[in-house]
């Protein structure tokens, strides 16, 4: 089966539902598109807890509490996903940061993606790298990380 974000939603929607868990999400790189999708899931209003558009450094750290020195880290993605989790009393909650391209950043290459999702008191952490224009590496982020909140639930 071709994931796609739409069934991956709705799919995340039947798994969330069926534990009575909840859903958050804290994007950096991706702008909102993991929100996006998952807000239009089948019955998101019963699930989705929201997401934050973490794009600036200052909200990473004063909204969602990110104390990393990089924001371009695997302990920047662990500290969004558990800080969207607790400012949205979410159950489940994914989060990704990362170099969306075209240029590098911080020696990273463009398409270097890492992301985090959190279950209760438990995290764990995934790394990427994408090719493709910066849109391409935000349509891979979001199906990836939806793959991660999915088998998470799953």
């Amino acid at each position: 089966m071709v994931d796609d974000l739409q069934s991956l939603s709705d799919e995340i929607g039947r798994l969330a539902r069926d534990r009575s868990m909840s859903v958050a999400a804290a994007e950096s790189l991706t702008s909102g598109a993991i929100g996006s999708a998952l807000g239009r899931g089948e019955q998101a209003s019963e699930w989705f807890a929201g997401a934050v558009v973490a794009y600036s450094e200052g909200v990473k750290r004063e909204v969602l509490g990110v104390t990393a020195e990089s924001v371009l880290t695997p302990q920047c993605a662990r500290e969004l996903a558990t800080g969207v989790a607790d400012l949205l009393g979410a159950d489940v909650a994914v989060a990704v940061t990362g170099v969306g391209g075209p240029d590098p950043e911080e020696g990273l290459p463009p398409g270097t993606v890492y992301a985090a999702v959190s279950v209760g008191d438990e995290v764990t952490d995934a790394a990427w790298r994408f090719d493709g224009d910066p849109s391409a590496v935000v349509e891979q982020t979001a199906l990836a990380a939806l793959r991660l909140v999915r088998d998470a639930l799953d």
